[in-house]
């Protein structure tokens, strides 16, 4: 199976999460397999029923399926990185530390692997302190250019800037844009992304040049009764999308 994503225009790839094969399906065929459809280890009890289940999405989806750990859990970390050694997925999402072990497991450099900074207040410096054990200690707080090129020595493929928190980070955010721009990465905008703000933070990325975009739309467009992601909230966004890069 293919393990690159499927970028729109070879710039911009949209993150959701699933729980169903059926709601899966319909999101992979209503963005044209311009999708990355997040399962969440944090939801299975262990590797087997998670790969085991994993796999059937793989199936109707061409492989388009994202590796999560659960809002960032960074308990999950080694949970994610041993799944998909077996998946073999398209995306994988680890915490800052995770990274090298998941890209040595995987064995191959064409999944992206992703790797967490949190914005500090400060705009240049991320806290990278994102694993297992450093979250519970004292915030390592270092430039962006550096993070990044910590990633890139481990075989990271992009950042993920989370809790964005929506717009609220929007100066720290534009900072970490140039930066990918200037270390010819990729980048993953997320945390309170929604239909509202989705396409200024998109702007933002691909206006300063960052080469491709995987934007993650979470809750904002989850359903409350039936968990399920509305596939038409989806297809708004994947209009965005297509307006951004024509």
């Amino acid at each position: 199976m293919e393990k690159k994503p499927n970028y729109l225009n070879d710039r911009i790839c949209l993150n959701v999460l699933t729980n169903s094969l059926e709601n899966a399906k319909a999101l992979y065929d209503i963005t044209e397999g311009h999708i990355l459809l997040g399962l969440l280890s944090k939801n299975y009890p262990d590797n087997a029923s998670a790969i085991e289940d994993m796999l059937k999405y793989a199936a109707i989806t061409d492989n388009c399926i994202s590796v999560g750990l659960g809002a960032g859990d960074p308990k999950q970390s080694q949970m994610v990185s041993e799944i998909s050694k077996y998946i073999q997925p398209r995306h994988v999402n680890q915490v800052f530390t995770g990274v090298g072990t998941t890209r040595a497991l995987l064995g191959q450099n064409d999944t992206v692997v992703n790797g967490l900074i949190s914005p500090t207040g400060t705009v240049g410096m991320v806290k990278i302190s994102t694993g297992p054990l450093s979250s519970e200690g004292q915030d390592a707080i270092v430039p962006v250019d550096t993070a990044i090129m910590m990633l890139k020595d481990m075989g990271c493929s992009s950042v993920k800037f989370f809790p964005m928190k929506g717009l609220s980070t929007k100066e720290e955010y534009k900072e970490v844009c140039l930066a990918c721009v200037r270390q010819d990465f990729m980048l993953e905008p997320t945390g309170g992304i929604d239909l509202d703000n989705f396409k200024e933070i998109c702007e933002i990325a691909l206006n300063a040049g960052v080469k491709k975009v995987i934007p993650h739309v979470y809750s904002s467009i989850i359903d409350k009764e039936t968990k399920q992601t509305r596939v038409e909230d989806v297809k708004k966004l994947y209009e965005i999308m297509k307006e951004l890069t024509k």
